[in-house]
């Protein structure tokens, strides 16, 4: 078990475009009775080890933010403005948080996120203060060049798929969101470029992004099946 000392806040990255999603904002999408952003911060408020969750929106969706907060009474929950790229949510909503042992970063389109993946995410972090979620891949991934023909085929059983949770010590994702440079879309990019190991743990197939309106319909199952 983690000593009772120590702390960890979450960010919830929730601030993308959706353009994928024919306008509709996917993280206020119903996936049964309750939106995705609710059952992401739903999981993530009742683990105790979270002292502070801070949830990114874009500018247009932060009262609907507020007033889910308010109806469901998450006192450890509030909402900040996201910035153009996912980094810059990611950055402001670090910003916002009180100094504590443990950042947690997750996407606020997984709604399947569960209490164990966040928690086995803490323990592996323990090793080396970086860990991610990830599962094998199961195609076979062939890297292309430019003219559309194959340059080589990697070796299946060495390639992941990451997802979120990500979860690292507090100073060593904010020292990497200070050196940023260029634009990534994995905070464990970052991380890998400052020369610190990171540590796979095994997610879950379950744990899918919703980008898409068949990726709601596909979380519907997965949901019926944890």
């Amino acid at each position: 078990e983690m000593s009772r000392r120590q702390t960890a806040g979450a960010v919830i990255v929730a601030a993308g475009e959706s353009q994928r999603m024919g306008g509709m904002d996917k993280v206020f999408a119903l996936l049964g009775s309750k939106t995705v952003l609710a059952r992401v911060v739903e999981v993530f408020h009742k683990c105790n080890t979270i002292e502070q969750i801070i949830v990114v929106l874009s500018q247009q969706n932060l009262p609907a933010g507020e007033k889910l907060i308010a109806e469901q009474g998450w006192s450890k929950v509030s909402v900040c403005p996201g910035g153009e790229r996912r980094q810059d949510s990611v950055l402001a909503g670090i910003s916002r948080l009180s100094p504590c042992d443990w950042i947690i970063i997750h996407d606020g389109a997984r709604p399947l996120v569960t209490a164990e993946l966040i928690k086995h995410g803490l323990e592996a972090a323990r090793e080396t203060g970086a860990a991610v979620a990830a599962v094998p891949v199961t195609d076979t991934i062939k890297i292309a060049r430019d003219d559309g023909f194959v340059q080589e085929t990697s070796p299946r059983h060495k390639l992941w798929a990451v997802q979120t949770p990500q979860v690292f010590r507090f100073g060593i994702i904010t020292e990497a969101y200070r050196q940023i440079k260029g634009e990534v879309t994995d905070d464990a990019t970052l991380v890998e470029q400052l020369g610190h190991k990171i540590k796979l743990y095994m997610g879950s197939y379950d744990n899918i992004k919703v980008t898409t309106s068949g990726d709601l319909t596909l979380a519907e199952v997965c949901m019926q099946r944890m």
